[in-house]
Formats: C-alpha cells, sequence, structure tokens
C-alpha cells in the first residue's frame, strides 16, 4: 500500500461526505476503496481500503488529514488555523528502478497555517496557506479552488476547479536531485523553482438515509513543469479516486 496516495484520498474524501448545516458535534466515520497513480518514476499505480473519519463544531473541526480552530465562523465565511499532514514523498524501495532505490527518502510532514471558506449561492472559495512544520523541506504550500454544488434532493455533485503553488524549497525536496543524489544514482541534479499545479476535482454524495450516505469523489492534477521536468518523475498528471460510505452519528 502507498500510504502518501492513500492519505490524500482520505484528505479528498472528507470534502465529499455530506455535513448537517448545524453544529452539534457532529462526527461520521466512512469506510471505501481508493486507487491512485503515482508520479515518481518506477512506482506502481494502487488500489487499497480507505478509513475517513471526520469532525465538526462550531469551534473546532477534523477532516481526513487536518484539522483547525475557527477564528471566524458565521456559516458563510470560515477562517481558522489549521494543521494537517501533506503526503507527498516516496520511498526508494517502492521503485522497480535501480536508480531510483539510490535517492534519498522523500518523508510526509506536517503543515501548519490559516485557511479560508466563503460560501455562497454562486458557489465556495476556499484557501489554505501553509508552510513544512518539520524542517524537512522548510517550504511553503498555497492551494485555492472554486467549488459549485448541485443538489438534487438527496444527491449532490460539486465540480471544482483549482490550483496548488509550492515554493523553490518545497518542490528541490520532493522533486530535486542532489548533486549527491546524482553521483549515487546516475540521475542528472534538477533544481526545480516554485510552481502552480492546476486540478480539475469532482464530488459526489447520496443521503441514504438520516444516518447513512454514499459518495465518490476524484481529481486530476496537472503537474506544473518544475515538477514534470524532474529526471525521478515519469508522468505530467495524477489522478485519485475512490468511493465508499459513511455513517454520521
Amino acid at each position: 500500500m502507498k500510504k502518501p496516495q492513500l492519505c490524500m484520498l482520505a484528505a479528498l474524501v472528507s470534502g465529499a461526505v455530506l455535513l448537517p448545516s448545524a453544529y452539534a458535534a457532529d462526527v461520521s466515520l466512512g469506510l471505501g476503496a481508493a486507487g491512485s497513480t503515482s508520479v515518481y518514476r518506477g512506482v506502481d499505480n494502487d488500489v487499497y481500503p480507505l478509513p475517513v473519519l471526520n469532525y465538526e463544531s462550531e469551534s473546532f473541526y477534523f477532516r481526513g488529514l487536518g484539522g483547525g480552530y475557527y477564528l471566524w465562523n458565521d456559516g458563510a465565511n470560515r477562517f481558522s488555523l489549521t494543521a494537517y499532514y501533506l503526503p507527498l514523498g516516496f520511498k526508494p524501495g517502492d521503485s522497480d528502478d535501480l536508480r531510483m532505490k539510490q535517492l534519498d527518502k522523500r518523508r510526509g510532514t506536517l503543515m501548519a497555517g490559516a485557511a479560508y471558506r466563503h460560501t455562497a449561492d454562486w458557489g465556495e472559495i476556499r484557501t489554505v496557506l501553509a508552510g513544512d512544520t518539520l524542517d524537512y523541506s522548510n517550504g511553503f504550500a498555497w492551494d485555492t479552488a472554486y467549488l459549485y454544488r448541485f443538489s438534487m434532493g438527496d444527491l449532490s455533485i460539486t465540480p471544482g476547479i483549482g490550483a496548488t503553488w509550492f515554493s523553490e524549497n518545497m518542490n528541490q525536496y520532493y522533486y530535486g536531485v542532489s548533486a549527491q543524489e546524482s553521483a549515487r544514482s546516475g540521475f542528472n541534479q534538477y533544481s526545480p523553482g516554485d510552481g502552480w499545479a492546476p486540478y480539475l476535482e469532482l464530488s459526489a454524495g447520496y443521503q441514504i438515509n438520516q444516518s447513512w450516505s454514499a459518495w465518490a469523489v476524484g481529481r486530476y492534477t496537472r503537474l506544473s513543469d518544475e515538477m514534470k521536468d524532474s529526471p525521478i518523475v515519469d508522468s505530467n498528471h495524477s489522478i485519485l479516486m475512490s468511493a465508499g460510505v459513511s455513517y454520521r452519528f
């Protein structure tokens, strides 16, 4: 199982599970199946089970891989301090490319920063700016997106478009090749700059009854030039998909 891809899907699915409008310490648990593609050279795609946990109250929230504390929450506007696990990276042993096995491990990290969501009749804007707190990359990431939910009785469909910016330090850590790694592996040395990775996402939810709901979610990401030009990357995109059911307590 490739933990990074599983974690990324957990974060996506948290947005697809249907939540009530009231704040009463809402808790939901879910289980589904997930599939993902890997951008790293020689690392196989995978399918695996996916657990999901969501918690929402007027002051605190936990969704998938992260949580936060609301500084401002009036329904239409939600501004919070947030922390989440960024599930990027790879283990050299996961690749069947002998050169990749000579590289240093890239680790996921704990990100912390601020998040804002604005919800209106014309849709929703979300944005998150956060930095690496574990000093692996000392980089920053900024994600921003627009989504619009179509509701048809118990069925909701939410398409979205967005982009994620990675700072130069972030791209260097996850996609760069140092002089030492180049000497060991034979890859050319590579030092990327910062860049934007645009994406399309689509989520759907169906309220089976008061407690049970079904969901499906997917995201297509086009890698930035700085990412896809790396010699350790063999794709120009990534795809994440999942579907399952959740129970709200």
